[in-house]
């Protein structure tokens, strides 16, 4: 099945979208756990998509330092790369992107996902918005408000690549169309068209914008925008 739509530009995630960092953030929030007797599966899904600061401070013991916590989470994150590898078909999508039609919105902060970016062979855009950025993060819209606004398009007129509940939730919010990436499953992703990579995605320069076809994907309508 193919689908074809016609944004005035493309907005991403990184992590689970681009990015597969799955192997670090285990690494990482088990450690978490275990150091404070937590049940890292809680953790590891109620951290999907979101800021680590945000992830600590919800878990964390009545008392413990967050701020200690979360520079630590933010210190294993950018020196452990084993693992992390691009999403298939990503680099080859990235690369024929007109300039200034894509833009990077994380809930990473700037150091960790240029670094993430560059480990994996993947080019930064222009316009990057991370989780340092914003003062509320996903499921809140305005990381993808603020990436549109940057590109100079209404977000109503983009078209969003999620993977995690929350990003999907604040991708919806902001008005864009939204394409989820893998398996990940929510009331946020119900009947939104599906793809597991970005093998089957291309994208072309148009008039106003880009035309974008997902030639495999599951799931949602296939209209055409």
């Amino acid at each position: 099945m193919t689908a074809r739509f016609r944004p005035r530009a493309l907005l991403f995630d990184m992590d689970g979208t681009l990015v597969d960092s799955t192997a670090v953030v285990e690494r990482v929030w088990h450690d978490f756990a275990e150091r404070h007797g937590l049940n890292a599966a809680d953790i590891l899904i109620d951290s999907h998509g979101r800021r680590g600061g945000e992830t600590v401070a919800r878990h964390l013991p009545a008392g413990a330092d967050v701020a200690a916590e979360t520079a630590r989470i933010d210190e294993q994150e950018l020196r452990d790369l084993a693992g992390v590898v691009a999403i298939p078909g990503a680099a080859e999508l990235l690369a024929g992107l007109p300039a200034g039609s894509w833009a990077l919105v994380t809930s990473a902060g700037p150091a960790l996902a240029a670094r993430r970016m560059a480990a994996v062979g993947l080019p930064m855009p222009d316009v990057v918005v991370t989780g340092e950025d914003v003062r509320r993060g996903k499921p809140d819209p305005e990381g993808y408000l603020q990436a549109a606004a940057a590109l100079g398009v209404p977000a109503t007129e983009a078209l969003i690549f999620e993977d995690a509940e929350a990003g999907i939730e604040a991708a919806r919010t902001a008005g864009g169309r939204v394409i989820v990436v893998g398996s990940r499953t929510g009331p946020a992703a119900d009947g939104l068209p599906r793809i597991s990579d970005f093998t089957g995605v291309r994208a072309t320069a148009a008039e106003s914008g880009l035309t974008v076809e997902l030639r495999a994907h599951t799931g949602g309508e296939a209209a055409h925008r």
